[in-house]
């Protein structure tokens, strides 16, 4: 095993600065056949690279091992605290969790009732991956999280019970799209209150070379925004597209003498979105995100240009997920 002395398994296998690259991982960490696996076998995964970091591979260790270890310890322990994840709140889970909710939310559109339970479910839901996937060297008391829950789930029942109101002479499909709006709406505000410590104290950023550096909330407030824009992007294809798909499916006979099978269905096709759409929207920000040092706030700036001068010129920080 000479040939994987020294191996980096940190070392990305793919170019993180490009969107391909990005892609790439994530279609990797992301795989839903992840979260079959027992808490044994992740912590073997943890194990390995935790040998491999200390510069100890076991005998007879292959390289393709050490990547298939990596994947597993990505996928599911936090990158800030080395803790194994709740497996609902992983990113692993977003298909088969996201499938299911976002599937029955556009089936289930027409009543108040219906509409009330599953935005209810799909705010708890997002609620625990908000939470799983935070930046965690910012703490948040269980306080903040009840609020940033109840704030966000509120948004999500009054913009889709409005909407749900609202549109009762509109456009059948309009109707179809009210579930999209207050996904939309709930991840603009469930994702800043559950992180919201970050925005009032600011993030840990470090130099290149990970030296820390201060806490920024300028960087909090970018990299909370881009995730923001990643998890609406990441819902968007399936719950605008399958309305359509399913209005004009439903004009055919054979659709409507199978209605139960509508929500299942849907969900199905869902999940084809999915299984694309939850890499695709986690690649479109560098999960290690910069900032330059000349959009800081003026203490930090001015802290880091009296140490380092100009030798750095942009900061980086884990903007979550």
């Amino acid at each position: 095993m000479a040939s994987l002395k020294g191996f980096d398994v940190d070392a990305p296998r793919w170019d993180q600065s490009t969107f391909m690259g990005r892609l790439k991982h994530f279609f990797n960490i992301t795989d839903f056949r992840t979260v079959l696996l027992p808490d044994s076998s992740l912590d073997e995964a943890k194990a390995l690279v935790e040998s491999c970091r200390a510069g100890s591979i076991p005998p007879g260790t292959t390289e393709e091992q050490l990547h298939y270890a990596k994947k597993l310890f990505d996928s599911a322990f936090h990158p800030d605290t080395g803790d194994r994840m709740n497996l609902i709140g992983r990113m692993s889970f977003q298909v088969p969790g996201g499938m299911a909710i976002t599937g029955f939310m556009l089936q289930f559109y027409r009543t108040v009732p219906a509409v009330v339970f599953w935005q209810w479910v799909n705010q708890s839901f997002n609620a625990l991956v908000n939470y799983t996937n935070r930046n965690a060297a910012s703490p948040i008391t269980p306080k903040q999280i009840g609020v940033a829950y109840v704030t966000a789930t509120s948004t999500a029942l009054a913009t889709a019970v409005g909407l749900n109101l609202y549109t009762k002479k509109a456009p059948p499909l309009v109707a179809r799209w009210v579930p999209f709006a207050a996904v939309a709406s709930a991840n603009c505000v469930n994702i800043p209150m559950m992180r919201q410590q970050e925005i009032l104290n600011g993030i840990a950023v470090t130099d290149e070379d990970g030296n820390n550096l201060g806490n920024s909330r300028k960087a909090a407030v970018k990299g909370i925004t881009q995730v923001v824009i990643s998890r609406v992007t990441m819902a968007a294809p399936g719950m605008i597209i399958l309305p359509i798909v399913m209005q004009r499916l439903e004009k055919y006979k054979f659709m409507q003498k199978i209605q139960f099978l509508h929500g299942p269905l849907q969900v199905m096709m869902v999940g084809v979105f999915l299984i694309f759409m939850v890499p695709a929207a986690c690649s479109l920000f560098p999960q290690r995100c910069s900032i330059a040092v000349s959009k800081l706030e003026p203490e930090l700036r001015d802290s880091i240009i009296s140490q380092y001068g100009d030798r750095v010129s942009f900061v980086y920080f884990n903007k979550g997920l």
